[in-house]
């Protein structure tokens, strides 16, 4: 039998802390519904930066949408 985990990895060991400051700062812009355009105006960065940070966010988490991120971000981190 082959069982399939649908949770990811983001609540492992590697999980937020493996971010880099820059890739959380991203994310919690994403918590706030902020499009890659507006992100990359907010962090002075191109939006195709933002979006090779969303890639390399996704993966580190082991997710693959935006939605699934800004249901994860820390709480602390949507305030700032």
């Amino acid at each position: 039998m082959i069982v399939v985990s649908m949770l990811g990895t983001h609540t492992g060991a590697g999980g937020w802390a493996a971010l880099s400051d820059t890739q959380r700062a991203v994310a919690r812009l994403v918590s706030q519904a902020l499009t890659n355009q507006q992100i990359a105006r907010r962090l002075q960065l191109s939006p195709h930066t933002v979006n090779y940070h969303l890639r390399q966010i996704f993966r580190k988490l082991g997710i693959v949408s935006r939605v699934e991120l800004a249901r994860i971000v820390p709480g602390d981190e949507q305030i700032q």
